[in-house]
């Protein structure tokens, strides 16, 4: 008898240890899960970046707008299509955009938002109208961004130093895409791209892009 709940004994502590290893295995695979799903969804949402530039064309039949960018690159682009899968766009910028396929004025100066980098054409979300007005474009290196006085101080190319004040409008490109509403940073000797506005002596930055060397 002895030797009976002895094996019983040995029996239950066994089930329970297999019970626990069980449970712990079942955790992993959901928790895994989880993170794969998550990790695909954010992969499978192309980020949304910004140039500057002129609008020069519109074809409604083929879906492509052409720019004359301020940065020299590509000006060809193609309109989203849903078959182009999710995107990441930033609520706080595609408020104050137009999409592609609604945008209809040219030889305007906009702010295009677009997928792609590197293409020949890339594809275009939306655009921002800024109309035909002066406006002022500088590269330089980041020497201050003063998120309390919303002020970024860069370093022009001969060495002299710019100011431009951020407003909630101000729209900043950066790896994981735009962003508004000062939710992003700059850090000293990034080198930047500015287009702003200018009224009495001071300018106001509308875009901020990362320029190449």
């Amino acid at each position: 008898m002895a030797l009976n709940r002895a094996g019983r004994t040995i029996c239950n502590t066994g089930q329970k240890e297999s019970n626990s290893i069980m449970k712990l295995l079942s955790r992993a695979v959901v928790f895994a899960t989880c993170f794969s799903l998550a990790s695909s969804i954010a992969i499978a949402q192309a980020r949304v970046h910004a140039l500057s530039g002129t609008v020069t064309t519109i074809h409604p039949k083929i879906q492509m707008t052409e720019l004359d960018t301020d940065d020299g690159s590509s000006g060809h682009f193609q309109w989203l299509k849903k078959s182009d899968g999710d995107i990441y766009f930033d609520k706080s910028v595609s408020a104050d955009a137009t999409t592609a396929d609604k945008f209809t004025t040219t030889q305007t100066h906009v702010i295009a938002y677009y997928i792609g980098g590197g293409e020949v054409v890339r594809t275009l979300v939306a655009l921002r109208d800024l109309g035909t007005g002066p406006l002022v474009k500088s590269i330089g290196t980041v020497v201050k961004l003063d998120k309390h006085e919303h002020l970024l101080t860069i370093k022009n190319s001969t060495g002299g130093e710019e100011s431009y004040h951020l407003d909630p409008k101000t729209v900043a490109d950066a790896e994981d895409g735009v962003a508004t509403n000062y939710k992003f940073d700059l850090s000293k000797g990034n080198r930047v791209r500015v287009l702003a506005t200018q009224s009495n002596g001071s300018s106001t930055a509308l875009l901020i892009t990362p320029a190449d060397l």
